[in-house]
């Protein structure tokens, strides 16, 4: 017979089991839920370029008016982060090696740099040739390359900046490049065509050169814009006009369709306390989404080194 003391013990085993087995699956059915995270209208409908800092707080931009960068904290709570410069409005946020923020200013043709605990801005790059910096990817370097779509033409570029902020075309004769992403080993260079329904992948040498460009895959219909690696080297990309965030592994397979509340995201970062929380701008609803993911992103894992 089981004493009294022996049938106690058995019956905590058993509950923390059920527990941890309940809690592991209420986890697993959170998995690519999307959820919202600021109200609709909270940001105008050029909501884009999300980034998260090392402490957690999510910038994107055009919060409550155009020419803004908007912080959302852990918490949830949101406010206008900065004022960019007069007639300068961004799309594309990166934070570099340095703790700076960079932002592509598509109205000014500039990157622009921002210290973070000054608010300073100032300028990194600039060329007047360029139509606009639309998205910009960070390499390990603290270089950076940034799609130059012409949306009216349907023609794009691809452009590289030095630590210095030179800059200048390194890929030219393409379709409306948009998202552009680094693989997480710093060897490829990931581009997508938002008209043409491409991704390519080039190979990342020297000076920012690019070589061996392939298809990565290609989609039959609906947009694309921004786009993100998770520290596998899967790329997270902002289906515009499905609805939905495609992740597609670095062979090119398409993994799953993550099924938004909104149908217009314009781009995405990771973040959270581990990295595996996934935001998206949402044009059409004027908000970030956010839903959890299996593995971190890959510039989160990179920051927390």
């Amino acid at each position: 017979m089981i004493s009294s003391l022996n049938r106690i013990k058995l019956i905590l085993i058993l509950c923390v089991f059920f527990c941890k087995d309940a809690t592991s699956q209420k986890e697993e059915n959170d998995l690519f839920v999307s959820k919202l995270l600021t109200a609709p209208g909270s940001f105008t409908n050029g909501v884009e370029g999300p980034a998260v800092d090392k402490a957690g707080n999510l910038y994107a931009v055009n919060f409550q008016r155009q020419g803004t960068i908007g912080i959302v904290t852990p918490q949830g709570d949101a406010s206008v982060f900065i004022d960019l410069p007069k007639g300068s409005i961004g799309n594309g946020i990166r934070f570099g090696k340095d703790g700076n923020m960079y932002v592509a200013d598509y109205t000014g043709h500039n990157i622009l740099k921002i210290g973070m605990s000054t608010k300073q801005v100032s300028l990194f790059a600039h060329d007047s040739t360029m139509v606009q910096p639309n998205d910009i990817a960070i390499t390990n370097r603290n270089t950076f390359f940034a799609s130059n779509p012409n949306w009216k033409a349907g023609t794009g570029s691809v452009w590289y900046a030095n630590k210095k902020g030179k800059i200048k075309m390194m890929e030219g004769n393409m379709g409306t490049t948009n998202g552009i992403e680094v693989s997480p080993d710093n060897k490829r260079l990931y581009v997508n065509e938002s008209v043409q329904r491409n991704v390519w992948v080039y190979r990342i040498k020297g000076n920012g050169k690019l070589r061996n460009k392939k298809l990565l895959i290609e989609f039959a219909d609906h947009g694309m814009d921004g786009m993100r690696c998770d520290s596998q080297g899967n790329l997270y990309i902002a289906r515009y006009g499905k609805g939905v965030v495609a992740i597609v592994s670095p062979e090119g397979k398409l993994i799953r369709e993550v099924k938004l509340i909104g149908e217009k995201p314009t781009n995405i970062a990771f973040g959270g306390p581990d990295g595996k929380t996934v935001y998206v701008t949402m044009q059409d609803k004027g908000n970030v989404e956010y839903f959890r993911t299996d593995t971190a992103g890959e510039e989160w894992v990179r920051m927390h080194e």
